[in-house]
């Protein structure tokens, strides 16, 4: 039972491989067919946009003849250059103006054109057909010398359209012809405009001929201009063949023959696929207009690379079904084997869910555990900002010591010297006057003394005031850069002090921020703490570098310098990372960088960077934006 659902399953694979190959080969086809059908359609177009091209310009050269009628021949010839359609648009033999000559006109006429220096001029061929349409100017005359003097009136297929020109107004192209000027045999053909006398009425058939000048005309062998509008190498796989079928406005158009060939690409072009067969299914006619007449444009598909379905899709499809059909076939069969399997599936899927349960309670304890390592985190931190803010106290306790003690000694000496001048003023019952001056100046200095004490002790409050009030508080608020570092610094006097540390700071006047000045001061006690602990262990003196610009006009570069004895390559990538400390069990808690690193990027929406070698200091460079976005709050420092 098995096996025969197997074979089923197989020939079912079979028969759906065989009609996706079949409906791969008629997609190939369509595409084939689009890609003929597309390439003819430009092989059409292309050929009526360069005609069209041409016919512009003839209407152009009428424009100018409706100007002046009486345009010399170096005009003419001056105009034609300036057109460079040799170079811009080659594929046309000549540009040319046909004289429209009275009979009792035609011998002024040629003196007149041998005067120009033409003396050998004479119209040809002779004919009693009047008026005569001589071709008076030929653009470029070299290799057109046989047209030159032709009377066109002699000629029946040009007659015929010269006077449907006349008589219309409008563009009219010739039949095929073989020009005077070509003893090739190639077919040609030309197209040519009307010119009528200037302020003539040209209402009707009869006004138009009463007021003809001339033509304006432009001359073709096909050949050459097919072979500037198509692709040589499109003709490898195109047979375009190209025959005339008359005016528009004949009873019935002309029957294709060799005498209405305008144009077969075969014996054009050396790539045409000499002898390769036509594909009957790629074949399509298209008409074209040019100048009054219908042109009707035949297009074969020769069977090449480019018109040829590829074999390879169909082969790897047909593969691919016969190796799926059996192996579907062969899954069938093998569904006993499976269903023994499922049962040990099964029975792994429940041991598997016995160990899921006991990792979901691994995951729980881990949870916790981690819940308690944050919370951890989180004290060491407010511990270590707490700790900060008491180093400041202790900074500023130190250093207000010094000058309170010397107001407080300065106040005890003066009043020593009251006292002292109270009890001569008792006993002497007077004083002298060089006694009194002594004294005022002793208690001048008394009183500039206290005076310079209190008001270094005033500042320094004034500095640990604002910077224990920003880092507490962490409110937003504008202040000057310049001002929040010279506070924090005021901080870490004494430390400097005792460290002989120097301090350099260049930072520009007046740049405000709009962001959090007690997270900024944290960062920069920190750099100062790292600086004093860190950097310049071991040694008697250091010197600190702050410097500042503005880069653009919404952000501010901050750089903090230490020459202290650096970072090996291993600290420098650990700088960041909660609890590393070179100073375990020294006063290092591992959280200094850590903090500095959340603060810049988390509060102030800032970037830091870290520049450290071994021996050679250490260099903090932090890009802080002047104005954090509106109603932004701050993100977590941990």
């Amino acid at each position: 039972m098995l096996k025969s659902r197997g074979y089923l399953a197989f020939i079912v694979g079979l028969c759906l491989t065989a009609a996706t190959c079949q409906i791969v080969l008629t997609a190939q086809q369509h595409q084939i067919r689009s890609n003929f059908e597309r390439d003819a359609e430009k092989v059409v177009r292309d050929t009526e946009n360069r005609l069209q091209t041409y016919f512009d310009m003839l209407l152009a050269l009428k424009g100018v003849y409706a100007l002046d009628d009486s345009m010399d021949r170096q005009r003419f010839q001056r105009f034609v250059n300036q057109l460079q359609l040799d170079q811009r648009y080659p594929g046309f033999q000549a540009i040319q103006f046909v004289r429209r000559v009275p009979d009792q006109r035609l011998q002024e006429f040629s003196a007149n054109v041998r005067k120009e220096g033409y003396p050998a001029f004479t119209v040809h061929p002779a004919s009693s057909q009047q008026p005569h349409y001589v071709i008076e100017y030929s653009e470029p005359l070299k290799g057109n010398e046989a047209a030159f003097g032709l009377d066109l009136a002699a000629l029946p297929q040009h007659l015929h359209a010269l006077e449907l020109g006349r008589d219309s107004g409008e563009i009219v192209a010739t039949e095929r012809i073989t020009l005077v000027q070509d003893s090739s045999g190639e077919p040609g053909f030309v197209a040519r405009a009307p010119v009528y006398r200037n302020g003539a009425e040209l209402k009707t058939p009869a006004q138009r001929e009463a007021a003809l000048v001339g033509f304006v005309a432009i001359v073709f062998k096909v050949n050459t201009l097919m072979r500037e509008v198509i692709d040589p190498a499109m003709l490898a796989h195109l047979h375009v063949r190209i025959h005339d079928r008359g005016y528009r406005q004949d009873a019935a158009p002309l029957a294709a023959s060799e005498r209405t060939l305008m144009y077969d690409s075969r014996s054009q072009s050396s790539l045409a696929a000499a002898g390769a067969p036509v594909l009957e299914e790629l074949a399509v006619q298209m008409p074209l207009s040019v100048g009054m007449r219908q042109w009707q444009v035949a297009l074969e598909g020769y069977a090449g690379s480019r018109y040829t379905r590829a074999p390879w899709p169909v082969v790897l499809i047909g593969i691919a079904g016969v190796i799926i059909s059996a192996l579907i076939a062969a899954l069938l069969v093998s569904t006993r084997r499976m269903t023994v399997a499922r049962h040990g599936l099964e029975y792994s899927l429940a041991e598997l869910e016995r160990q899921k349960h006991k990792v979901e309670q691994a995951r729980a304890d881990l949870a916790a555990l981690t819940e308690t390592l944050k919370q951890a985190q989180t004290n060491l931190l407010t511990s270590e900002k707490m700790a900060s803010l008491g180093a400041l106290v202790a900074g500023v306790a130190h250093e207000l010591n010094t000058p309170i003690g010397n107001s407080l000694l300065t106040a005890s000496a003066l009043s020593d010297m009251v006292r002292e001048l109270e009890h001569k003023l008792a006993t002497d019952g007077g004083l002298k006057r060089s006694a009194l001056e002594a004294h005022m100046q002793d208690a001048r200095k008394a009183c500039d003394i206290m005076n310079s004490s209190l008001t270094r002790a005033a500042d320094l409050i004034t500095s640990f005031k604002q910077v224990a009030v920003d880092q507490a508080s962490g409110q937003r608020r504008r202040f000057k850069l310049d001002e929040v570092v010279h506070d924090t610094l005021a901080t870490y006097a004494a430390q400097l002090r005792r460290s002989a540390c120097n301090v350099r700071v260049d930072l520009p006047a007046g740049v405000e921020f709009d962001s959090y000045p007690g997270s900024l001061s944290q960062v920069l006690s920190n750099l100062i703490g790292n600086a004093l602990l860190h950097g310049f262990d071991g040694r008697d003196c250091g010197g600190i570098s702050i410097e500042g610009w503005q880069d653009s006009a919404d952000a501010v570069t901050l750089r903090f310098t230490d020459d202290g004895v650096g970072m090996s390559p291993g600290t420098l990538r650990k700088i960041f990372d909660p609890f590393f400390t070179t100073k375990l069990g020294q006063g290092g808690s591992g959280l200094g960088m850590n903090i500095v690193y959340n603060i810049v990027t988390g509060v102030l929406r800032g970037t830091i960077q870290v520049e450290s070698l071994a021996g050679q200091g250490t260099t903090v460079t932090l890009v802080l934006p002047l104005q954090l976005p509106p109603e932004e709050q701050p993100l977590p420092a941990a």
